[in-house]
């Protein structure tokens, strides 16, 4: 089976790539721009055909959340029109893609955990062009998976637990929001996750995916800090008003994974379990 993998370069890419080595009977293709521009629709269909392309992942976004705002025609054309592009060119091949999406395509009011079939509602441009890639992916291509995720991070690239430490070992104090609850996800577990869907063969449909577990952000930055043991900071709690962005974050991004851990028989680690292993690889 030969897979594409795109935006290889990023967060969820580059751990793809590591869990590659545990899957050899398979054929991998790592893109970012550089290899495909996927928002190319005719060099999308050349490299899928030449490279007789079976399944994707697709890991490229805009995920940029505030300076979406302000570039909202190309958060439009990566997040909304390129997936749908993939989408359509493996489908000519009968193959099959997952999308990776985010909480964002909710407006954050639930009080209890989203499930896949509750009703959409983005309040920013990042969550609108995403929701657009995940039905331009249903639309165009049979078998595919949407996996939504949230509050993304690795050892790879800028995220918030590597912005905290090295916040927490430059500042005395610090202000975290308290009022915005969710749950990490290691980008390492998605990518077992995602391995599992393909090795046990693509259920189309949406899913959800996070680690196990909720918390706030100010709890998530102070678990960081003793793990990564920083006693010299302090951390105080702030109001989502006290900390102005251009892009709405959703207050309650918590995420059912039921589904997920049902359809693939997938055990999720508890978000601390996996904080301490990224922390111990950085």
């Amino acid at each position: 089976m030969n897979i594409l993998i795109t935006g290889c370069n990023g967060q969820l890419g580059n751990e793809m790539q590591l869990l590659e080595k545990l899957h050899p009977e398979y054929r991998y293709f790592n893109t970012d721009v550089a290899e495909l521009d996927i928002t190319n629709s005719e060099a999308i269909e050349r490299f899928v055909t030449d490279n007789a392309i079976d399944g994707i992942v697709n890991c490229a976004a805009y995920t940029a959340v505030d300076k979406a705002e302000e570039n909202q025609d190309f958060c439009q054309v990566l997040n909304a029109d390129a997936p749908g592009y993939l989408a359509a060119a493996i489908e000519k091949r009968g193959g099959w893609m997952i999308q990776i999406s985010t909480d964002y395509v909710f407006d954050g009011t639930n009080h209890k955990p989203y499930v896949e079939t509750d009703p959409v509602c983005p309040n920013s441009t990042y969550g609108r062009t995403k929701l657009a890639g995940e039905q331009a992916v249903m639309l165009n291509c049979k078998n595919a998976m949407v996996i939504r995720t949230a509050w993304l991070y690795s050892t790879f690239g800028n995220n918030f637990v590597k912005t905290m430490i090295r916040l927490g070992k430059e500042k005395q104090e610090l202000g975290v929001i308290f009022d915005q609850i969710g749950t990490p996800t290691y980008a390492r577990d998605l990518a077992v996750a995602i391995f599992a869907a393909i090795s046990k063969g693509v259920v189309s449909g949406i899913y959800h995916f996070s680690n196990e577990g909720v918390i706030s952000w100010y709890d998530f930055t102070k678990a960081i800090h003793r793990i990564a043991g920083i006693d010299t900071c302090k951390v105080r709690p702030l109001h989502t008003e006290e900390y102005p962005t251009p892009a709405a974050r959703p207050h309650y991004s918590v995420l059912d994974k039921t589904k997920i851990k049902q359809t693939f028989g997938i055990e999720v680690p508890y978000w601390e379990t996996s904080l301490k292993e990224c922390i111990e690889k950085l």
